[in-house]
This record gives C-alpha cells, structure tokens and sequence, in this order.
C-alpha cells in the first residue's frame, strides 16, 4: 500500500491572499492530475505569507483568509486531500492553523501548539493555543495521517500524542527562516522524533525571502526508522513527490531534487542572492544601483547583486575623492568590464568643497575630525540616491555586521539605501565567502586584488580601518562572543581577550545602537542578526 504525496516546496508572498488562494488552488489540480499524488501539502500560513505579523491585527485580513480557505476547498479538492496552513480567526482570538480540505470542504482544522516566541519569531503577540486542543488524525486510502505544525516537532509531546491517536505517517507544514549551521540540528530532531515514535515525517518547509527573512526550503522526509533522505535543494522553488511505504514506513522519492553544494559558504551566498532576489521582485524593483569603492564589501554586494539580477539590471556607480587611490578606481572598473556591469563616475570634490565651503564660518577655528569624513560619505550617499530617485532602481548599502556592530558606518552616507545584502556577515566572514564565490562558475568575480588589500574607508590621507578598529580577526571574534553567543564582558575577557580591547568594542556596540535601528534591513544568516532578532534599547544604562 503506497500514499503518493506531493509537497509544495514555493514562495507564498505575505500578504497576497487572492493571490495565494488561486495559486494554491491550481497546485491542488495540478499535484493530482500532473503528478498523480493523493496528498498534496502546503507550507505553514501558506494562505497568507509567513510572518504576516500585523496583518494579522486587521478584522478584515482575517476575513479574506477565511473566505478564501472556503473558496479553496471548494475549488480544487476533488480526488485528492490537500492540508492548506492559515490564520483561523475564532471570536477575538487567532489561531496558525493548518486545514484538511477534501471534497469540496474543509474537513478538520489542526491548531498549532508551541507558538515560538523568541529569535525572530514572536507568534504569541498574534496567536492563541486552543486549551482544548485535539490531535489531527485524518485517514487516506486507509493510511491514519496525523498533523503538527513547525515548532510542534520541536517538542516530544506534539507527534507522540498524534501517534498514540493513530498516526503512522505524520505531515509537518513549516515557516523556518536559513540560518547557517540549522540543517544538521533540524536532520538530528528529526530522526530522534521517528526513532521515538515510529513514524515516518514529511518536512515541508516554505522557500522565498521576506525582508529581512529569507526561507531556504531544503524540505526532508524521514522514514519510521530514523533514516533522513537528503534534503530538497535549498532556495529553490520545486514540487516534490514521493510515494509512502506503508508497509515499510519509507518513502520512494518520485521527483527530488537534491542539494549540490550544502557547504556553509554555499548556502549563504545563495540565501543573500535570494534574498536580493525576492525583495526586488515583491516590492516592484528590476534595477539595482550601488555605490563600488574597489573594496572588498562593495565589489561583493556587486558581485551578489550580479549572480541574483543579471549585469543589466546593476549599475555601479564610482564616487572619488581627493582621497581615494588609483587602485581603488582600477580595480572598480576591472570588476564592471569582467561582470559586464555599467558604471557611472561621479567625482564627489565639487559637492564636497561646497559644504566645506558652506561650513567654513560656521567651523572656524576647529579642528578637522571626523566630521569632514562624514561629509564625503554623506556626500556619496545623497548622489546615489539621486541616481536611484532619477532613473528608478534599488540603492543596495554595502555595510558588514562589524562595521553595523561598532559603528563604523555614516548614518545619512553609506547607509543610506533600501536593502543591505552583507549586513549580516561579518569582515571575516566577507573575505572568506568572496574567496569561495572566487572558486566556483569559471573566472573571479571579484579581483584578487580587491581580497587582498588592506581595508580602509579612504576618507582621509593613507586611511586603514585598523586605525580605528582592532585587527577584524580579533574584532570579530569578540562581537561573535559578546553578539552571537550572548557573553559578558568578564566571559570575553576569560577567553583570553586583552580587557582594554573588550571594553572599546563593548561600549562601541553600546553607543551605536541608534544607528543599527535606522539601518536597512538586509538577510539574516547567523543566529543572531541585527533587526528584529537582536532588538536592543536606544538608552540603555546596563552595561555587561
């Protein structure tokens, strides 16, 4: 006995439920008549995007959900049983819910139980758990189903209580964000969850970006007896259909296509190319302009923004300075001519004279510092925009999470854009990923030169960032302590770092914090990332 199931690994859009509902529908025909399967499932919240977050605030919102699963089931579930996820409004409280649609109708209605409330999740400010909670145990072709919604299998409770009612194979509908290094964990519960309760699971996890998220899908089947099949390929938009062993409790692949490269480095360039990706897409954009200084973060985000959009729809722009180097521009215009990139060149001494000419009086007697580094960033950043308000394009930033992490970035300068692809990878991070990009797809797409100069802002005469900054493999080591992992002061210290170092860093991150909150939003990678994971106060009297 054999159940074919087809998963619906795609990007549902936030928001679009019209939009979402006719598609689903579609899917739900072509998963029977294409691919002959007696179970087709979608991701979770997939009526609707995932995080709707305060969508879900809206009386109406809920009311064109409703409708639309109604119109749904009607629409396309003869012949096939279809498990569609959705905000279940129920009086004044919200449910994330997953339907059973068959013949015509909504047959059950499975409530999530675990509402994740923390990272980047914050379900428990929209949704309820129903008190009076039932398992989901529905029948196909004699096959006892069970259902469980995402942060469900994250609990042993969830899935034992849907076998003890009967399940034998077990559908986990999933909103799960990339972060590096969560496959192997994911891979690991899921075996541990099968070996414990002897059902096979079908992992379906939703693919696309949204904002600052970006879903790599990289679905995965587990048999009953712990064995993991290779994920579905991440970031990549795929039906994929196997056929259930009852019997047996394992699954047959039918059409899967696998991961090639699951490396670190692979999967993150590939989730901030989706990203790029999807963000221009669903908010209107086809173009992309930034601002290519010869260093290694711009010629990345360019190189990134080159793989995700095509050479035609980027353009780079080079803004010298009295202070930049003749390298910086030779090396700019080798990446355009080797990616085929138009660049435009806007010297900045013009403009720039002129606010130091404005200012004069009003500077009298002052030192130069810092401010006047400030105005030629700013000054950059008012001509990009420029060009982006002119001639209609995404001003992509090109900050790293150091950089972000201890302010080392001109609010109202190179901030200054709609979408910041690097900001969650830190200096070392960049050069290393620009070093693997290096090796695949034939030539470089980033000059070696570039990797191999010495950083610097090139803001004043003979600049190094290390100036300003500690060496990035001792800065960066310290910001993955004291961001990623949480560690104090005195625990960073403990590990061997010099105390004066800690304390500049620690009171650098402190004190920039209001510019992180004004930054654009950009991929989250790791497993802390600035925005919405990392939500820290603007005044703020603690100090750890």
């Amino acid at each position: 006995m054999t159940l074919r199931i087809a998963l619906a690994q795609f990007d549902f859009p936030v928001g679009a439920v019209r939009a979402n509902a006719e598609r689903i529908a579609m899917m739900i025909t072509e998963a029977r008549d294409e691919y002959g399967a007696d179970i087709v499932l979608f991701p979770e919240l997939a009526l609707c995007g995932y995080p709707p977050e305060d969508l879900l605030i809206r009386p109406g919102f809920l009311r064109d959900c409703a409708q639309a699963i109604e119109t749904v089931a009607k629409a396309a579930t003869g012949g096939i049983t279809a498990v569609v996820g959705w905000p279940e409004a129920a009086g004044s409280v919200v449910y994330n819910a997953a339907s059973v649609l068959r013949d015509g109708r909504v047959e059950c209605t499975y409530r999530k139980r675990e509402l994740p409330n923390y990272a980047v999740f914050d379900e428990r400010r929209y949704f309820d758990v129903d008190p009076d909670r039932e398992d989901c145990v529905f029948e196909v072709k004699g096959v006892p189903v069970g259902l469980i919604i995402c942060e469900d299998l994250w609990f042993a409770e969830p899935i034992a209580s849907t076998v003890r009612k009967g399940a034998e194979l077990v559908l986990v509908p999933n909103a799960s964000p990339f972060e590096r290094d969560k496959h192997a964990q994911r891979d690991a519960l899921l075996a541990q969850r099968t070996q414990e309760t002897g059902a096979a699971i079908a992992y379906l996890n939703v693919v696309g970006g949204q904002d600052a998220l970006v879903f790599d899908g990289a679905s995965v089947v587990a048999n009953g007896d712990g064995n993991v099949h290779p994920a579905a390929a991440a970031f990549t938009d795929q039906w994929l259909v196997v056929d259930y062993d009852r019997e047996a409790r394992s699954f047959l692949p039918v059409q899967w296509i696998d991961d090639g490269d699951e490396s670190r480095d692979a999967l993150a360039w590939r989730a901030i190319v989706r990203g790029i990706q999807d963000y221009c897409r669903k908010n209107g954009f086809t173009k992309t302009w930034l601002g290519l200084s010869g260093g290694i973060d711009s010629s990345m985000v360019l190189a990134l923004a080159v793989d995700a959009l095509g050479a035609d729809n980027v353009t780079a722009v080079r803004l010298p300075s009295r202070y930049t180097a003749g390298l910086s521009n030779d090396l700019a215009d080798e990446q355009c001519r080797a990616l085929g990139v138009k660049m435009l060149t806007v010297p900045i001494e013009k403009p720039f004279q002129g606010y130091l000419d404005s200012l004069a009086q009003a500077f009298d007697g002052q030192a130069v510092d810092v401010t006047e580094e400030n105005l030629q960033s700013r000054t950059r950043g008012a001509i990009l925009m420029a060009l982006a308000n002119k001639f209609g394009g995404l001003l992509l930033t090109t900050g790293n999470k150091s950089e972000y992490a201890v302010g080392y970035a001109t609010i109202y300068g190179d901030m200054c854009g709609g979408y910041a692809p690097i900001k969650d990878l830190y200096k070392t991070e960049v050069f290393s990923l620009s070093k693997w990009r290096n090796t695949v797809g034939g030539a470089p797409v980033i000059p070696p030169a570039v990797i191999s100069r010495p950083p610097t802002a090139e803001l004043r005469e003979n600049q190094r960032d290390e100036d300003s900054l500690p060496p990035y493999d001792v800065l960066d080591a310290i910001l993955q302590r004291h961001i990623d992992q949480e560690q104090s002061r005195d625990e960073i210290v403990r590990a061997g770092f010099d105390s004066a170092t800690v304390d500049r860093v620690l009171k650098l991150v402190r004190i920039s914090e209001w510019k992180r909150h004004q930054a654009a939003p950009g991929p989250k990678v790791s497993r802390r990332a600035f925005g919405r994971e990392r939500r820290y106060p603007i005044t703020n009297g603690y100090i750890a």
